[in-house]
């Protein structure tokens, strides 16, 4: 059954968010020959992009995160994919129609694809806003080149967080891993290298408390779970890697969503909305890696085909 191709500003399929999980489910609706748009306010890629090696995606035995979703997003297009890069602002349901409203254009389609992903978790300590930018950071890849040669800390147990200090590890004089257990979450390929670099000291049982410095960042406060006891280490900077709050806040009164705010979505990525789908980190699922959300998109479009097809 040939779907009809939209015309103007309605689409067959609207894709919210341009990560690997959105630029997959575009490449598959254009081998369907369904006519897809991505809207993404940044940049394609989504946090791949600040992933400096990606050494478990089936086919590159060691690819930057920035190359592979360059890669992605450039196969998707051979396929007639679009993206705008407009912020979506409001989505409204009449019926089988979706509006997709953005600051500057309103789309229709039949369809809609969340997947916005998820952002970095925060401290949630005094002058972590302030000292943004000024030694506290969330992306080792994007800023870790302001500390070579310095002292740093990373904040974090799990994949990205030994991904972060092994990176910094080449770059900075030396590495604290500040970890609030007594081991690690972490693959144990990645464990494995992280215990056998010598610029690397792990601080277990333990959390920052506090941030030092007037105008920069020069030191953090730590206390260890077990006893109290309080330590100040003298760093240039600190990357925080505790995980991510998923980016559903357009959503909250549209899909259903989970305690902690993913959106819930059976295994066809199918919502609770007829015609509306999550994918991706935003997808309430246990594991969320690019394959995974790569996984999501291919999936989707299935759904999203067979909707379209009956409506």
């Amino acid at each position: 059954m040939i779907i009809r191709r939209g015309v103007g500003n309605m689409k067959d399929i609207i894709i919210i968010g341009g990560g690997p999980a959105a630029i997959t489910a575009a490449l598959y609706a254009g081998r369907a020959g369904l006519d897809a748009l991505m809207l993404e306010k940044q940049y394609e890629g989504g946090q791949i992009v600040t992933t400096n090696e990606v050494e478990n995606y089936p086919g590159f035995r060691s690819i930057t995160g920035s190359e592979l979703a360059n890669t992605m997003y450039e196969h998707a297009k051979d396929f007639g994919s679009i993206m705008k890069y407009e912020e979506v602002i409001d989505i409204k349901v009449d019926g089988d129609i979706k509006k997709v409203i953005t600051g500057v254009n309103t789309y229709e389609s039949k369809v809609i694809i969340l997947s916005m992903g998820a952002k970095p978790k925060k401290l949630g300590i005094d002058r972590e806003e302030e000292l943004t930018g000024k030694g506290v950071s969330y992306c080792a890849t994007c800023d870790g080149g302001f500390f070579r040669k310095k002292v740093v800390a990373v904040v974090g147990g799990g994949d990205t967080a030994v991904e972060d200090a092994l990176h910094l590890s080449r770059i900075a004089e030396k590495v604290y891993v500040i970890v609030r257990r007594d081991s690690l979450r972490a693959n144990k390929s990645a464990q494995k290298k992280l215990f056998e670099t010598n610029n690397v000291e792990i601080i277990w049982n333990s959390g920052v408390t506090k941030l030092n410095g007037e105008e920069k960042l020069s030191g953090i406060e730590i206390k260890n779970n077990k006893d109290g006891k309080i330590d100040n280490l003298e760093v240039n900077g600190v990357f925080v890697a505790i995980g991510s709050d998923p980016s559903s806040e357009l959503v909250k009164d549209l899909v259903d969503l989970d305690k902690n705010d993913y959106i819930i979505a059976d295994e066809s990525c199918k919502t609770n909305v007829d015609g509306i789908f999550a994918i991706g980190d935003i997808r309430a699922k246990e594991v969320r890696q690019v394959l995974t959300a790569a996984a999501d998109g291919a999936v989707s479009i299935y759904g999203a085909e067979k909707y379209l097809i009956n409506h």
